[in-house]
């Protein structure tokens, strides 16, 4: 695998300290792009809330408050998750940048999905509106087109609705399809899987190289996701499963797969849905270190029996 993936860039920014009512976090912050905006290398990835209850929600802010994660991805696809966030907005919405999905293509599709969340989270605009996994060709050709949401997203933006607009995706032809979104629309951020298991595919490694320098080029925000994952659940697997693949379990090789992602400088990791994992992610990122090496890395798989998520055929999902 390319070094370039792994330690482009370094981040050793030293912890902040609490005082005065300041969280104490260990985890560094950086622009997020184009925007600006100095955000936590840990982005809170909201879709675990979909399903959990009020309390359980506000028990998971309080952590992000502590380790000071202050930006959330949420979407309007992701169950009850933008209500759960919206009693802890109404007192902390200048805390944090905000960012949401639609998955409509039509434009007025997409306004309704807007309008619909901000409503849900109690917000008079979000930081961010996304594209949520474009990566179909007829989905693509529709958002992108005259008449579709990404027309009612520009349009939204103009209004103050939102300030920036993204593209998400699953699936290894994700980074290929970010690139051809990027010729038709300059995009504030991209979203796409980020591991060694799927990086040590050399055709989805090409993708994401040539993505990464696209977006190094237009100081465009690079999010990553499947941080955690090890495989898909195993068919006679019949427990609890908390997102839909089997992550890692706690240990040294999650804080590994950690540091693998944030070795590399140009780019954020949005947290598991696993929420049970939250914690232990924040810990591994709080002063992670220089990034594990490949053998380390290899190793983990090959203990693990780590395999890639995406077969071509993409499982495209959250």
């Amino acid at each position: 695998m390319s070094d370039n993936l792994q330690t482009r860039g370094s981040d050793r920014s030293e912890p902040t300290i609490s005082r005065g009512g300041e969280p104490a976090s260990g985890l560094s912050r950086i622009p997020f792009g184009r925007t600006g905006h100095p955000s936590s290398r840990v982005i809170f990835g909201a879709a675990g809330l979909g399903r959990a209850s009020q309390e359980t929600t506000d028990r998971y802010l309080e952590i992000i408050a502590t380790y000071g994660v202050n930006h959330i991805d949420t979407a309007a696809d992701y169950g009850e998750s933008e209500l759960r966030l919206a009693p802890w907005l109404s007192t902390h919405r200048a805390d944090v940048f905000l960012a949401t999905k639609t998955g409509q293509r039509d434009a007025a599709g997409a306004r309704r999905s807007l309008e619909r969340s901000l409503e849900r989270l109690g917000v008079d605009s979000v930081d961010l509106i996304q594209l949520h996994n474009l990566v179909e060709e007829d989905e693509w050709e529709q958002a992108l087109s005259p008449g579709g949401a990404l027309e009612a997203l520009v349009g939204a933006k103009q209004e103050g609705l939102t300030r920036f607009v993204g593209v998400t995706g699953h699936g290894l032809r994700i980074p290929g399809m970010h690139l051809r979104s990027l010729e038709r629309y300059d995009f504030d951020s991209v979203l796409f899987p980020y591991n060694f298991a799927l990086l040590s595919n050399p055709a989805y490694r090409h993708d994401v190289e040539a993505l990464l320098d696209v977006c190094a080029e237009r100081n465009v925000a690079v999010q990553t996701i499947k941080s955690l994952a090890r495989r898909r659940w195993p068919v006679d697997h019949n427990g609890v499963r908390h997102s839909w693949y089997q992550p890692l379990p706690p240990g040294e090789e999650l804080a590994r797969a950690v540091r693998f992602v944030l070795g590399n400088s140009q780019v954020f990791l949005n947290s598991s849905s696993d929420m049970s994992l939250l914690e232990l992610t924040l810990q591994a990122a709080v002063n992670p270190g220089p990034a594990p090496s490949q053998s380390e890395m290899q190793a983990d798989v090959e203990r693990m029996d780590v395999a890639p998520l995406f077969d071509g055929t993409d499982l495209e999902r959250i």
